[in-house]
């Protein structure tokens, strides 16, 4: 069997969930089939059996465009670049809405299925627009389309599949659920405290530890609100980056600021993407991970907090209340009443505050602590091992093609 994985992420240039998500399935998948990567970048590499080719994105062609409208144009263009070279497998596999054209046309001109991964849902990220523009129509439109050609589709969790089944037309029976997984040989405790050193965090003291973008879906300002309601002893490390836009990075900005003022000298803001292997001290070394998301189809960060040995506070939305166990891993936090679009908490003070409670509990309790992040651990290395889920992938091929 060949497969093309069609994807804007890949190694080195992953900034998000999906990327690490193609990264370990490709891998998993090539020891059961060829496989073949086409991404957005400079790669050309042949690894493990895994064939990896990049291609640009944002070669200027729009330049004299609205920026939030050339983002969109990139897309477009970087896909019709991903087919500038012969298809030449069995079946196509798209992850993002940023891949989706890509996989609409290799179905279309070489009759190949085409399978549709769903790591988030345009309907559900209406911020999207403060980043895209009229760009968003765009981005929604390619994802129905695609969705609507699909001859599978995969959704992250079980909760993603209600979301699909909700907003759009799709036949119950094409969606199949595969999580996401974790490499739990690579995301286990380390005793390494480098990089924690780099960026001036203290490693022996108790952290309270956020990691991702800066982007409205991730809730992080509503984690920064609730600094000053978590125990003053402690320390806060966000390590945060990859604003979507100038503006929420102001806005960020601000409110550290804000905090600041009001006497929490006790924040570490660290703005970029940290590696992987940083992430992993990061993550080893904190006493709580924090996921305050106000949309999250799945939250691959919990899982690879939970590998690490650390207990989790998250919000109680999407996949991760399938991901985190309440009161046995971590504590999940109801958004309670919420607006349908986007789901920001009514009362974002006590959604803060609700964090913070959660967080400072677990602190507060260092049994409580130890026994999370060890149900934690066994959890994430029992249940989500990338082996299973790539059988699960193949298994899916198989009956696909069989079709």
């Amino acid at each position: 069997m060949k497969v093309l994985l069609i994807t804007r992420e890949y190694p080195p240039y992953v900034y998000g969930g999906a990327g690490v998500h193609v990264e370990y399935l490709a891998a998993e998948l090539a020891r059961r089939m060829h496989v073949e990567v086409r991404c957005f970048g400079d790669q050309d590499t042949v690894k493990d059996g895994v064939r990896v080719k990049g291609f640009p994105f944002g070669k200027g062609s729009f330049a004299h465009v609205d920026k939030r409208l050339s983002g969109a144009l990139d897309t477009f263009e970087a896909n019709l670049e991903t087919l500038s070279e012969q298809v030449d497998a069995d079946l196509v596999h798209v992850h993002t809405w940023y891949a989706h054209l890509g996989g609409i046309l290799a179905k279309t001109l070489y009759g190949i299925p085409l399978i549709h991964t769903v790591h988030s849902l345009e309907p559900l990220r209406p911020w999207k627009r403060e980043q895209l523009g009229c760009g968003y129509d765009m981005s929604s439109w390619i994802e129905r389309t695609s969705l609507g050609l699909a001859d599978a589709v995969i959704a992250v969790s079980e909760g993603t599949k209600a979301d699909i089944l909700e907003h759009f037309d799709i036949d119950p029976a094409k969606i199949t659920v595969i999580y996401n997984g974790i490499k739990v040989d690579q995301y286990h405790p380390s005793e390494d405290t480098d990089a924690l050193v780099k960026y001036g965090v203290d490693p022996d003291r108790r952290t309270v530890l956020f990691v991702g973008r800066i982007t409205r879906q991730k809730g992080i300002m509503h984690l920064v609100n609730a600094i000053k309601y978590i125990n003053p002893d402690v320390q806060i490390v966000l390590c945060a980056g990859a604003p979507d836009t100038k503006e929420i990075h102001d806005e960020m900005e601000l409110a550290i600021k804000h905090i600041r003022h009001e006497g929490c000298k006790n924040v570490t803001w660290i703005q970029e993407m940290v590696s992987k292997e940083e992430a992993i001290q990061f993550y080893s070394h904190a006493t709580v991970f924090c996921c305050p998301s106000i949309y999250e189809p799945f939250g691959i960060i919990n899982l690879e907090a939970m590998a690490c040995h650390t207990a989790v506070v998250a919000s109680a939305v999407g996949g991760i209340k399938e991901v985190v166990i309440d009161g046995v891993t971590g504590f999940l936090v109801p958004l309670e009443q919420y607006h349908v679009a986007p789901f920001e908490p009514v009362n974002p003070d006590a959604f803060s505050r609700d964090l913070a409670a959660a967080v400072n509990k677990i602190l507060d309790d260092p049994k409580l602590a130890e026994s999370m992040a060890a149900a934690g651990q066994k959890r994430a290395r029992e249940v989500f091992s990338w082996s299973s889920i790539a059988e699960q992938t193949k298994n899916l091929y198989d009956a696909v093609l069989k079709k």
